[in-house]
C-alpha cells in the first residue's frame, strides 16, 4: 500500500467532510487508506462518516484522549509505506500526496516532509516550516523581534521567514497538520509522545526525526488550505495554556531543564495573558469611552443652541458632563449593550431613554440645576439619536460582531463555477435573502462563455482573471463550488488573489455549506413551520402602522403638493420618485404600506394567503422591489416574501428603504 491518511478530528465535521472529499481524489492513482480517529465529537461527525465515507476506518473514542494518543491509535493500525498526519481542518490539491511520495523517492535520506501551507485569504501560514526553540529563537519570538526584522536570519528563525516560501529546503520542522513520513522512520523512532496533549507533538517527533539520522524538509512544489484552530474554537480548552505547557515540556526534555529557557517560557505566559486580559476589557470600555464622549458632545451642542454660549456656573463643573455621561454608561451596561448584547438598537435606545428621564427627574429636584433641564432635554433627544445610530450604521457595513440576522446590504459575492453545482449555489442563496451575499456574477473555467448570462447573472471572466473582476466589481467574497472546479485550481486562485481584500469560501459537493475563514453558513436548514410571522403580531402591525401615519403625513405637508404641481405640468412619465409620493394617500388610509409587497394590480388589500400566513400589505416599495433589478421567479419571489413575514422590523424596513434608495441613485448615476 502507498500512503495511510491519519485525520484526527473533534468537532468540525463540515471542515472534516470537505477534507475527506480532498483526500479521495487526491488518492485517486494511488493505493491508500484513510484513518479518521474522533475525539468524542458531539457534532455528528462520526454519523457523517459512516453515511457519507463508509470506507473509510474509524476510530470513535468516548473521550478526547489528545491529538498525540489519536494520531498513534491511527498509526498501529496503518498499512502504508507513506504515513501522512492531516488535520481535519484542511484542503488537500490533487497532487499533494503523489507530489510528496516523489520527493521521497528522489531524496533517500528525506525521513519527514511537509508541503506549503496557504490560509483561507491565500495568505501564506508561517508555522508550516519553523526551527526548534532554542532560548535566542524564543526570545526573538517573545520579544517580538521576529515580527519585526524576521527578513533577517539573526531574527527570523522562529517561523523561517527569511527563506523563500517557494522553494524546497531543509528545515528543523514541519506543521502537524500536515506532515507524511517513511514507514521505516515510524518503526525507528515510535509514534508521537503521548505526554504532548495538544501542541509541541509534532515538534518532538520531528526533533527525534533528526536525532536519528534522518533529515525534514518543506517541499513548496505543492500546498494545502489550513482553516487554523477550528477544533479549538468548538471547545473549552484554554488554547494558550496547553501551548505553553507543551513548550516547557519541549524545554525540558530536549533542553536539560535550562533556566534561562524557562524564564523566557514563564515570561511569554505572564505577557500574553496580560495581552489577552487588556484585550477582553479594552474593547467595551473603548465603546463606553466613544458614548461617553457622545453625550459629552450633545451637551456642549444643546448648551450652545439654548444659550449661544459655552459657560455653566462655576458649581457646575465637572458635574454637568460628568453626571449625564455616568448615567447614560450604567444604563447602557445594564441594558448589556457592552457584553451580549453590543450592536442592539432597541437596547441602546432604550437604555438610553431611560438614563435621560432619570437626569431630567435630577434636575427637576435639584433646583441649582434647573438651567440644565432645557439643555438636558435637548441632549437627550440628539444621544437618543447618535448613540444607537452609530451602532445602525456599523450593523448596516458588517462590521464588529455578526448580528443574529444579517443585513439586506450583502457583500458582494462572485461564485466561481457555471455549471450545475454553480447554479445550485445561485439558487440557495437566492432563497436566502438574509444570508448577506449580493452575487454579482459568475467566474467560468474559460472565456468561451464570457458574458453570456446564467440564472439573470452574466458571467463576468474567468478563473484567469479574476484578479480584474474582483477590482473592477469592488468584490469582498468569492463562493468556490467544489464539484465543478478542481481543487489545485481553487488554491491557484487563492494563492494569485492574496494581496486583495477578499474571504474565499467553499461550497463542498453536498451543497450544504459555505466554508470560510470565520465561519461555517448553512445552505440547507430544516424547514420550521412558524405559526406566527413576526409582520402579523400585534406590536409590529401596530408600530408598523405608527410609522406608516407619520412618515406619509410628514410627505403629504412637505413634499407631495409640489410633485403635484409638477406633474400637472410635465409630460414625462413620472419618475419612481414621484409614484412613490403620490401614493402616500393610500399609505395614510391604510391601504398600502411604505414597505410591502408588490402590487399586483389590483385594488384588493391582501389579507391571509397560502397556508394562512399574512404577509401584509403592499408596498411603496419592499424586499421584492429592491431586488427587480433581476428577472425573479415565482419560486424567489415567494421567498422573498416569506422571509419579509417572517424577520419584519422596523431595522429590517429601514434597511429595504435605504437599499432602495441606493438602487435609485444608481438607475439616476
Amino acid at each position: 500500500m502507498d500512503i495511510s491518511v491519519i485525520i484526527v478530528n473533534y468537532n468540525v465535521r463540515d471542515f472534516l467532510k470537505n477534507a475527506l472529499v480532498s483526500v479521495l481524489k487526491a488518492l485517486a492513482d494511488l493505493e491508500g487508506e484513510v484513518f479518521v480517529v474522533d475525539n468524542a465529537s458531539d457534532d455528528g461527525s462520526c454519523d457523517m462518516i459512516r453515511q457519507s465515507f463508509p470506507h473509510v476506518h474509524l476510530i470513535a473514542n468516548s473521550v478526547n484522549v489528545g491529538f498525540a494518543k489519536a494520531n498513534n491509535q491511527a498509526l498501529l493500525l496503518a498499512g502504508g509505506k507513506y504515513l501522512m498526519l492531516l488535520n481535519p481542518d484542511t484542503i488537500v490539491q490533487e497532487d499533494t500526496f503523489q507530489t510528496l511520495i516523489k520527493f521521497f523517492k528522489e531524496n533517500s535520506d528525506v525521513g519527514m516532509a511537509g508541503c506549503k501551507i496557504l490560509n483561507p485569504d491565500g495568505s501564506f501560514q508561517l508555522p508550516c516550516r519553523r526551527s526548534f526553540p532554542t532560548p535566542w529563537v524564543a526570545f526573538t519570538k517573545v520579544s517580538g523581534l521576529s515580527s519585526v526584522f524576521g527578513s533577517t536570519k539573526l531574527f527570523g528563525k522562529y517561523n523561517l521567514t527569511y527563506l523563500n516560501p517557494d522553494e524546497n529546503y531543509e528545515v528543523d520542522a514541519v506543521s502537524g497538520s500536515c506532515m507524511m513520513l517513511r514507514r521505516e522512520v515510524y518503526q525507528s523512532i515510535g509514534g508521537l509522545d503521548e505526554d504532548f496533549f495538544m501542541y509541541g507533538e509534532d515538534l518532538d517527533w520531528c526533533y527525534r526525526v533528526q536525532k536519528s539520522g534522518w533529515k525534514v524538509f518543506y517541499v513548496a512544489d505543492t500546498k494545502i488550505i489550513h482553516y487554523k484552530g477550528e477544533s479549538t474554537r468548538r471547545s473549552d480548552i484554554d488554547e494558550l495554556k496547553i501551548f505553553y505547557k507543551a513548550m516547557r515540556l519541549f524545554v525540558r526534555k530536549h533542553h536539560q531543564g535550562s533556566l534561562i529557557f524557562e524564564s523566557i517560557i514563564e515570561f511569554a505566559i505572564d505577557a500574553s495573558r496580560l495581552l489577552a486580559a487588556m484585550a477582553r476589557f479594552g474593547k467595551p470600555f473603548l465603546v463606553s469611552l466613544i458614548d461617553c464622549a457622545i453625550v459629552v458632545g450633545t451637551i456642549l451642542i444643546a448648551t450652545y443652541a439654548w444659550t449661544n454660549k459655552f459657560s455653566y456656573p462655576p458649581y457646575a463643573y465637572p458635574w454637568v458632563f460628568v453626571v449625564p455621561s455616568l448615567m447614560v454608561i450604567l444604563s447602557l451596561y445594564s441594558a448589556g449593550v457592552y457584553s451580549y448584547r453590543k450592536l442592539s438598537i432597541s437596547r441602546s435606545f432604550s437604555a438610553v431613554l431611560t438614563a435621560y428621564v432619570v437626569i431630567s427627574a435630577l434636575t427637576a429636584f435639584l433646583k441649582h440645576y434647573a438651567f440644565s433641564r432645557v439643555i438636558m432635554a435637548i441632549s437627550g433627544g440628539l444621544s437618543l439619536l447618535v448613540i444607537p445610530g452609530w451602532r445602525l450604521i456599523v450593523r448596516l457595513i458588517g462590521a464588529g460582531d455578526t448580528p443574529s440576522r444579517k443585513t439586506l446590504f450583502g457583500r458582494r459575492t462572485l461564485i466561481v463555477g457555471v455549471e450545475n453545482a454553480g447554479q445550485e449555489v445561485m439558487k440557495k442563496l437566492r432563497n436566502r435573502p438574509g444570508e448577506g451575499y449580493s452575487v454579482v456574477g459568475f467566474i467560468d473555467i474559460n472565456r468561451q462563455r464570457l458574458g453570456q448570462k446564467i440564472l439573470g447573472v452574466e458571467i463576468l471572466g474567468s478563473v484567469d482573471t479574476i484578479g480584474k473582476v474582483i477590482n473592477d466589481y469592488r468584490v469582498s467574497d468569492v463562493i468556490f463550488s467544489a464539484d465543478t472546479i478542481p481543487y489545485s485550481t481553487i488554491l491557484s486562485v487563492i494563492s494569485r488573489s492574496r494581496s486583495r481584500m477578499v474571504d474565499f469560501k467553499l461550497v463542498p459537493n453536498s451543497l450544504e455549506v459555505i466554508i470560510g475563514k470565520t465561519r461555517i453558513d448553512q445552505l440547507d436548514e430544516i424547514p420550521f413551520i412558524e405559526l406566527q410571522y413576526n409582520i402579523d403580531r400585534t406590536g409590529n402591525r401596530i408600530t408598523k402602522r405608527a410609522v406608516d401615519i407619520l412618515v406619509s403625513l410628514f410627505l403629504l405637508i412637505s413634499s407631495v403638493p409640489f410633485v403635484y404641481f409638477i406633474r400637472l405640468f410635465s409630460r414625462s412619465q413620472p419618475s419612481a420618485f414621484s409614484s412613490a409620493m403620490l401614493a402616500m394617500p393610500k399609505v395614510l388610509r391604510g391601504s398600502m404600506s411604505l414597505i410591502g409587497r408588490p402590487h399586483t394590480g389590483t385594488n384588493v388589500v391582501p389579507s391571509l394567503t397560502e397556508n394562512g400566513i399574512y404577509r401584509g400589505k403592499y408596498g411603496v416599495t419592499g424586499i421584492v422591489q429592491v431586488h427587480s433589478d433581476r428577472a425573479l421567479a415565482d419560486e424567489e419571489r415567494e421567498q422573498y416574501e416569506l422571509y419579509y413575514a417572517k424577520n419584519q422590523s422596523l431595522m429590517l424596513d429601514f434597511e429595504i428603504f435605504l437599499k432602495a434608495v441606493v438602487n435609485a441613485i444608481r438607475r439616476t448615476a
